[in-house]
């Protein structure tokens, strides 16, 4: 029996899961065992759809046609932001219809009340396409990792600020520069502020969450901090250190809460996500059974998410009438960690004068906090009469050091606000 699909949204992803339908029809059907046969495709700009040839598909503007149209089983709704997405995919659970859809922002906001309709009908919906682009980390987590504890996961999710910070690394750019480059390269979005401040990042972060420890979490919840603020000089000092820069989701399972944020962190270098260039996505879990895991390809892009959905649908139509699994399963909620409690290392760039005492004195107020200092790089180039003090820390729980910093940061000698950066 052959499962018909309707496509709302023929855009970026939308036309490429059109033409993955199209083109590999035969070869999912060998590969799977079901026929997957596009039945209707509904897009406001019907003119993007003239490259494919859809004879026998259904093409309008009209998204609530395509919903009642009796020979669409699985509705993909790939529009993105709130509405009307929104209201096209409860309008097609309520119709007994699964639903597929790449909109992080929608699930990490109204995941449960998605999630609850879903349910209340009796149908899926799937959203492998929502994190991570063409990895498959939705499924690694709801089946194959679904027998372990989740302990870690630490995810490079956002293309944009994993390209500008490699270009910061190994070419020796600003910030700014290589904004302007990705932007001109279609990496990023046009205006980037959801990719460089992070919260691109922390919608992704909010599912994964949610997933992993089967919780609700607020999406305001989680703390979020974009690069913006990383310089060349932040990148080159890391380096020498023998770490790199990468913008994280870190989600962990910590005394009976979770700790959910997003940062940039320090990664050793020899570390797995340290090798994750340019505008590649990785996922590294660690379960108490498998022990570490490692998910890598690209988070972005017309073909590889296209490639997400098509696995969701696929998934939905080898289903038949077994019963639908729920997208999300919620159990008792978990508290959120303070970030204060937080324990690690961190990264110091202290903006100072060139003046004698300076070290005694930062030494002296980090050590009043219990604070000790692990290692120590000072350059003699000045910047506007200041220079840079490059601390490492030892394990430190983070409210000491905000503390110890507030006093720091009102000596007269510092030029500017300590900047800040965790260690993997």
């Amino acid at each position: 029996m052959a499962c018909g699909v309707g496509v709302i949204g023929a855009g970026t992803v939308g036309g490429g899961v059109v033409k993955t339908l199209l083109s590999n029809h035969e070869l999912i059907a060998q590969q799977t065992g079901v026929e997957v046969v596009l039945t209707h495709v509904a897009d406001l700009n019907t003119e993007c759809l003239n490259e494919f040839d859809l004879t026998g598909v259904t093409v309008g503007s009209d998204a609530k046609a395509l919903i009642a149209d009796p020979n669409v089983q699985v509705v993909c709704e790939l529009i993105g932001g709130f509405e009307p997405a929104k209201t096209f995919i409860l309008e097609a659970l309520n119709a007994g219809k699964s639903v597929v859809t790449a909109n992080k922002m929608l699930l990490a906001y109204h995941g449960p009340e998605l999630c609850k309709a879903a349910v209340d009908n009796g149908v899926e919906l799937r959203y492998e396409a929502a994190v991570a682009g063409g990895i498959p980390i939705i499924k690694a987590l709801r089946e194959g990792l679904s027998a372990n504890h989740i302990n870690v996961i630490y995810g490079i999710l956002n293309g944009t600020c994993n390209y500008i910070l490699s270009r910061m690394t190994y070419e020796g750019l600003e910030f700014e520069e290589t904004l302007e480059q990705a932007v001109a390269m279609g990496f990023a979005e046009t205006p980037p502020d959801l990719d460089i401040e992070g919260h691109d990042t922390a919608h992704k972060c909010q599912i994964l969450t949610s997933l992993a420890y089967s919780t609700e979490i607020g999406l305001d919840e989680i703390p979020v901090e974009g690069i913006t603020k990383i310089t060349h000089a932040d990148v080159a000092y890391a380096r020498e250190m023998g770490y790199l820069i990468k913008l994280l989701a870190v989600i962990r399972a910590v005394d009976g809460e979770i700790e959910a944020r997003v940062q940039p962190t320090l990664v050793p270098e020899d570390h797995l996500l340290a090798a994750v260039r340019n505008e590649f996505n990785a996922v590294y879990v660690q379960g108490d059974i498998a022990d570490a895991t490692l998910y890598y390809g690209r988070g972005a892009g017309r073909m590889p998410t296209a490639s997400a959905v098509v696995a969701d649908i696929v998934d939905i139509a080898r289903r038949g009438d077994a019963p639908a699994p729920a997208p999300f399963v919620y159990g008792p909620r978990r508290s959120l960690r303070d970030t204060g409690h937080h324990e690690g290392r961190f990264y110091l760039r202290l903006t100072t004068g060139d003046c004698p005492g300076v070290l005694g004195s930062i030494c002296t107020l980090l050590g009043n906090h219990g604070v000790s200092i692990a290692s120590c790089i000072q350059k003699e180039e000045q910047i506007d009469n200041f220079v840079h003090l490059i601390l490492m820390t030892h394990e430190t729980i983070e409210s000491a050091l905000r503390s110890a910093l507030a006093e720091i940061d009102a000596l007269d000698f510092i030029g500017e606000t300590t900047h800040v950066l965790r260690v993997l």
